[in-house]
């Protein structure tokens, strides 16, 4: 990669500068960047026949196709909604797949319209190889502490209170848990690696030397830590947040009931008591083998009556049992069997205002 594109991508990734993405909606959703919007210049099936006229008939059949495609009305559609980008994000780059005919015909038909905005040589492609470079580097760069603590010490609350760090789980949509999942699906293995490059690369950019990451597996529901990131984790100083029982069974009841049930009313009001109730005890589901047949049975009892009073009572005592059930039968041995084995990388102890401190001297 020349040196100048270099120095561009570095400035696009770290301001946060607007993107004009042309390619296929089908690409985007494929991976993108979070400054991106996708104009499409050719739609999935437009991409698709103008794809195999390539195959069939060569470039120059293939571009006269897109041009009969894209025309009249349609190419003044795109035209709009592109200038309509524009006035808005008037500092915007320009990009297709490789930087090549898509991207140019954009820039070309909007300089026709007096309008001009610079292209990303090498287009996605480059932005995406570029992005995985400074993904390896920064992570060999960077000095981690891993924050660990039981399920319901709200880590992830913590981390947001510090400007030195970054929510592993926030990037991927998802707790880590078995009831871990949100309303809204995971991103692209793609998406969440190039987001995670980008925080790298600002946290850099902010002079931050060190950054503390939650204590995490090798995958958050379906997206997997990259592997020198998770093997570097694994090697790095751990700090141990501690909350009572009641403060944990708090903490979950509001992230995986009360704000969860929020999510499912707010996406499908009509929908939410069914749908909430599958992601219950689909959650508890998958940990059925693992809890034995005698406690499953317990707690998917417990957790069907707390439901019934929550739907129909507004009483969310039930919830609380269960989560205290689950807690200190399932969730907490399984943590201190962990912990045990990592007792030597400990280097500090405390409740939330005590790590909150701790971890904010660490930034450089």
């Amino acid at each position: 990669m020349q040196k100048n594109n270099h120095e561009l991508l570095y400035q696009i990734f770290t301001q946060d500068k607007p993107l004009l993405d042309v390619r296929a909606p089908i690409e985007f959703s494929e991976g993108a960047f979070p400054t991106a919007s996708n104009i499409p210049l050719l739609d999935d099936q437009q991409r698709h026949e103008i794809g195999k006229k390539y195959k069939d008939s060569g470039q120059d059949e293939a571009i006269q196709l897109g041009l009969k495609l894209v025309s009249g009305k349609e190419k003044q559609y795109r035209l709009d909604d592109w200038q309509s980008f524009i006035l808005k994000n008037p500092d915007a780059y320009l990009y297709c797949f490789r930087g090549g005919l898509r991207s140019r015909t954009t820039a070309q038909w909007l300089k026709k319209e007096g309008i001009d905005i610079p292209l990303i040589q090498g287009g996605y492609k480059v932005m995406r190889n570029y992005l995985l470079e400074q993904l390896e580097q920064q992570v060999s760069f960077f000095k981690f502490y891993i924050l660990g603590g039981q399920t319901g010490t709200g880590k992830t609350e913590v981390l947001k209170q510090l400007e030195n760090s970054i929510d592993l789980e926030g990037l991927a949509n998802h707790r880590g848990s078995s009831f871990g999942s949100y309303v809204d699906a995971q991103p692209s293995q793609i998406n969440f690696e190039n987001n995670l490059a980008i925080d790298l690369l600002k946290k850099h950019k902010q002079g931050i030397n060190s950054i503390a990451l939650e204590d995490e597996g090798f995958l958050i529901g379906r997206i997997l830590v990259p592997k020198n990131l998770f093997e570097k984790m694994k090697k790095m100083p751990l700090v141990v947040l501690h909350a009572t029982i009641e403060e944990r069974i708090e903490v979950t009841l509001n992230d995986y009931i009360i704000s969860n049930y929020h999510d499912f009313l707010q996406k499908d009001e009509q929908q939410a008591n069914i749908q909430f109730e599958q992601y219950l005890k689909g959650s508890l589901d998958r940990i059925k083998k693992r809890l034995g047949g005698v406690r499953y049975k317990q707690v998917s009892e417990i957790m069907d009556k707390a439901i019934h009073s929550h739907f129909n009572l507004n009483d969310l005592d039930g919830h609380r049992l269960w989560i205290k059930i689950l807690m200190q039968d399932y969730y907490d041995p399984m943590y201190k069997y962990q912990l045990d084995k990592k007792q030597d990388r400990i280097v500090y102890e405390g409740n939330r205002e005590e790590v909150i401190e701790y971890l904010n001297t660490i930034k450089t």
